[in-house]
């Protein structure tokens, strides 16, 4: 009798979470039809009720939009869970062999916060599912901000005691750190994570009308979002040093545009934290200013994606990893910018262009440039199919003898 497995449990790592994160990431790309051409009044987002009126009266682009949305939700959401739970397991065995104990003594160690990461997405995911199909929830959703809060704290938690690890270990002694291994941005993951925790505890602040879970969720949104910047700098800066004196790993080369997704989550944490601020304390940021700080977010990321890519494709990494039959886990770092600029870009050309006057909702060069988002999203769904394929094809162990 022949064992059939994953090709990727045949060489696990703690980085399969982010195929997890990457259809978590694409489920909210598709949330974005919803949010800016489903009329929602008296609620900052669109709700069941909202989107079965919308399907109901609407046009049949709309209605073709509405349709293509809930199906690319659940299908992204459901991988993102089924993902979820497979590395959750992979984990949980993994950490019985000695490449476990190598890796919690390695540079690698932050590879693990690669799961806090992934289960805070899921969380976010799952609120968006909630939202999208389940009838009445805007009913009771004051009573389940402070328990999404809850979960995001305590998935908080649990990164920062795997970051306490790491730097309780690498800063207690000398000569543990491996500096010609931190040629790459690999070590900006924990930052990631701490970002993903801090977006999820925002959204009671734009969403709740209750003073204290709306003053709790800026506190706890801003702890954890500044921990992540602050995090991202020294990460960084000193990956650069690095990077100059040995060159990029090949492997990490797609972390380099890691900065991409950072910048669209904080940048999310922080509209929703300024609309807390607005219908809650009487704190105002107009229009002007919220089109300018996105834009400067949007500058970060292109610049990012111009480095990545170049070294990238100098690299040859899409020849190899993404074309070819090489595997690397890192590869699904790629699906995170991608969906990152999707995102970015219809906040971007909503929230920024379109509040602030500066273009017309619907007009030509609206849909110029979303058509760049859309362009960006299904480049990622391809992407994300590919190493699925790629990565989850069934691989044939040895023989096991019958009794």
């Amino acid at each position: 009798m022949s064992i059939h497995t994953y090709k990727a449990a045949d060489k696990y790592v703690p980085t399969y979470f982010l195929g997890s994160v990457g259809a978590g990431g694409l489920a909210v790309t598709f949330f974005m039809y919803l949010m800016f051409w489903v009329p929602h009044p008296g609620k900052p987002v669109p709700v069941f009720e909202d989107i079965r009126a919308a399907f109901e009266t609407g046009t049949l682009p709309l209605k073709a939009a509405i349709i293509v949305a809930a199906l690319g939700i659940a299908v992204f959401a459901f991988m993102n869970i089924k993902a979820l739970i497979w590395n959750l397991g992979q984990l949980s065995k993994f950490k019985q062999t000695e490449a476990y104990t190598k890796l919690r003594n390695s540079n690698g160690e932050t590879t693990l916060l690669a799961a806090p990461l992934a289960v805070a997405m899921s969380i976010n995911a799952s609120f968006i599912v909630g939202l999208v199909f389940v009838p009445q929830l805007w009913s009771i959703v004051e009573y389940l901000f402070p328990m999404a809060m809850v979960a995001f704290a305590l998935t908080g938690v649990w990164a920062v005691r795997l970051i306490g690890d790491f730097l309780g270990r690498v800063l207690s002694k000398g000569g543990i750190f491996d500096v010609t291994a931190h040629n790459s941005f690999a070590q900006m993951l924990p930052a990631f994570a701490l970002a993903m925790v801090a977006v999820g505890l925002s959204a009671p602040a734009a969403m709740s009308h209750t003073t204290a879970t709306v003053g709790a969720s800026l506190v706890l949104s801003t702890v954890f979002g500044v921990a992540a910047v602050l995090y991202s700098v020294v990460a960084v800066l000193t990956a650069f040093n690095s990077m100059l004196h040995y060159g990029t790993a090949k492997e990490a080369g797609p972390t380099l545009m890691i900065i991409v997704p950072l910048m669209t989550v904080l940048g999310i944490m922080v509209l929703r934290q300024d609309h807390g601020l607005h219908t809650t304390f009487e704190v105002h940021t107009t229009a002007g200013e919220t089109m300018v700080f996105l834009a400067k977010l949007l500058a970060v990321q292109l610049v990012f994606l111009g480095l990545g890519m170049t070294v990238l494709r100098r690299q040859g990494y899409f020849k190899d990893f993404v074309l070819g039959q090489k595997t690397s886990a890192g590869s699904y770092a790629l699906v995170c910018p991608g969906v990152a600029l999707s995102v970015m870009l219809h906040f971007f050309v909503n929230k920024g262009l379109v509040a602030a006057g500066v273009i017309t909702k619907y007009d030509v060069t609206y849909w110029s440039i979303t058509a760049i988002a859309l362009i960006a999203q299904f480049a990622m769904v391809a992407l994300v199919f590919r190493l699925n394929r790629q990565h989850f094809a069934t691989s044939e162990a040895a023989a096991v003898p019958a009794e």
